[in-house]
């Protein structure tokens, strides 16, 4: 009998020893694939977080919550006296001065000294364009004249308006003075039976209507017509 050929054992035989060589190869390869796409992701996560960080900088509200936290701490009768001098100043045309004392007066509103001040020290209004209306209600619904009418704006025991403010009103103001002259001497001679010469020594008069001499003069021409 022949000798029978031995087999040798698989991982004897070269060809296997180059296929392992070459998956071995292959999975060093891939692993270090994978670690370049590990390390590209890590890499370019800090610029997405830069630009995220950037972002709520835009926000700046800062100053908003300092606003609110020192209206927060204005005392409440400070703010009610605000509250009360502007309605004074909207619905009553008063003065800057005249609202003051109408909000410490202890027959007014009886705020103290410090809340009035402060109402007053923050409320915004035009008190040239009150005086105006102050003088137009004078001129329509009491007749008076301009002189008078000014004295009226200024008095400590009238309206309080300063003597710049009186004079926008009164280079402003729009009344025919003669028609005035004229009512308030029908007036007199009506209520009081007045003489024409005393009621034109009462409208001309610095104590009494403190109208011009003309107006006087108009009014008296056109008393019984």
């Amino acid at each position: 009998m022949g000798k029978e050929k031995v087999k040798k054992p698989f991982y004897k035989k070269w060809w296997v020893w180059v296929i392992a060589i070459i998956i071995i190869i292959g999975s060093a390869v891939n692993s270090n694939d994978d670690e370049k796409a590990d390390s590209n992701k890590k890499e370019s996560k800090p610029a997405v977080t830069e630009s995220a960080k950037d972002k709520p900088v835009e926000k700046k509200e800062e100053p908003k919550k300092e606003e609110t936290k020192v209206e927060d701490n204005v005392p409440a009768e400070y703010k009610a006296a605000l509250n009360k001098a502007e309605s004074y100043a909207k619905t009553m045309n008063m003065s800057k001065n005249a609202i003051y004392d109408q909000l410490t007066s202890e027959s007014g509103e009886k705020f103290s000294a410090e809340a009035a001040k402060y109402a007053m020290d923050n409320l915004e209004f035009d008190w040239k364009a009150n005086a105006l209306k102050k003088a137009e209600s004078y001129a329509e619904t009491m007749n008076m004249s301009k002189q008078g009418i000014y004295d009226q704006l200024i008095s400590e025991s009238g309206e309080k308006f300063t003597a710049e403010e009186a004079k926008y009103a009164i280079d402003n103001v729009k009344a025919d003075f003669n028609k005035n002259a004229l009512e308030k001497a029908k007036s007199y001679q009506e209520s009081m039976s007045m003489s024409p010469e005393a009621i034109r020594d009462q409208l001309t008069s610095p104590s009494g209507e403190k109208f011009t001499q003309e107006e006087a003069d108009y009014a008296i021409k056109n008393l019984n017509k």
